[in-house]
């Protein structure tokens, strides 16, 4: 494993949600304070990026020149190359509590979406799926609905509501992908010791996590122990991704906002968005099918 570099030094009030786009090789990620939209390809190449009138939160990939990103009011069909936005369908758009928050493809087209309230209000939000044309709301009351993603079997799905501490795991029907069953406890994280953030899985279960506050990453197996904690040079590390040549980089957003003006000359890199060689392969991100 190499040393974490910045893969994007934009300090993002909010940097959330990387994606690895399989077909295009770059990596998307947003601002979701900031209501943007960020891309590159390398750290040696251009970036570039969008503005939106609302937050944007989750990003999953249509084809080529379209993504699906989670809005503050709806799910938008985002066009790369024209900038335009058609909503797919409305999300608590007539909540003005709630803002989407952490959300993944998972590997039958649909799309889970987290909500949260824009002042972190208790229990405020939830996780939906879209599939097929369907919104369906799966668990609230939820805090902070993160960690969602999905194991290469395709039997179980993860989630956390990361003011709790605990990560979930939630058995997958093998034909249609929505939930069978209860979900179980996979991981419990005490904010003593960790607050678990945005995760993702890679090809051989393994479940990587963005630790809150505490500047890492987790590695699970899948079982739940402990395998390693990659440090990074920013506390509010918020989502990894897999990506890069052979899926063989981790990347990890992070946040400035909200530590205060007097500590970011300390950590002038919290915001921004970085990059580690590991001993792992990630899973392509599967296409969302509307």
């Amino acid at each position: 494993m190499s040393a974490p570099e910045i893969f994007d030094d934009t300090p993002c009030q909010l940097g959330e949600s990387p994606l690895w786009h399989p077909g295009r090789q770059e990596l998307f990620w947003v601002d979701i304070a900031g209501k943007r939209l960020h891309a590159r390809r390398d750290a040696s190449g251009a970036a570039r990026a969008w503005a939106f009138d609302e937050h944007v939160s989750a990003v999953g990939w249509i084809d080529a020149d379209h993504l699906l990103i989670a809005g503050e009011t709806g799910l938008i069909r985002f066009a790369l190359d024209g900038g335009t936005s058609e909503t797919v369908c409305a999300l608590e758009a007539d909540n003005p509590v709630t803002r989407a928050n952490d959300g993944r493809a998972d590997p039958w087209g649909g799309f889970w979406i987290g909500t949260m309230g824009k002042l972190k209000e208790p229990g405020a939000g939830a996780i939906y799926r879209y599939y097929r044309g369907e919104l369906r709301q799966l668990y609230a009351p939820l805090s902070i609905p993160n960690a969602i993603c999905f194991t290469p079997d395709r039997r179980f799905a993860h989630f956390t509501d990361t003011e709790r501490g605990i990560v979930w795991r939630q058995a997958l029907d093998e034909r249609s992908g929505w939930p069978a069953g209860e979900p179980e406890v996979y991981l419990d994280l005490p904010n003593t010791e960790f607050r678990p953030d945005g995760a993702v899985i890679d090809s051989a279960g393994r479940f990587w996590c963005a630790q809150f506050g505490f500047a890492c990453v987790t590695c699970h197996d899948p079982d739940g122990r402990l395998l390693a904690r990659i440090d990074l040079p920013a506390p509010q590390i918020t989502c990894p991704a897999f990506g890069g040549e052979g899926l063989g980089t981790l990347y990890a957003t992070s946040a400035a906002k909200p530590l205060s003006p007097r500590a970011r000359p300390e950590l002038r890199e919290s915001g921004m968005t970085f990059s580690i060689a590991v001993e792992a392969t990630g899973q392509a991100e599967p296409r969302v099918i509307l």
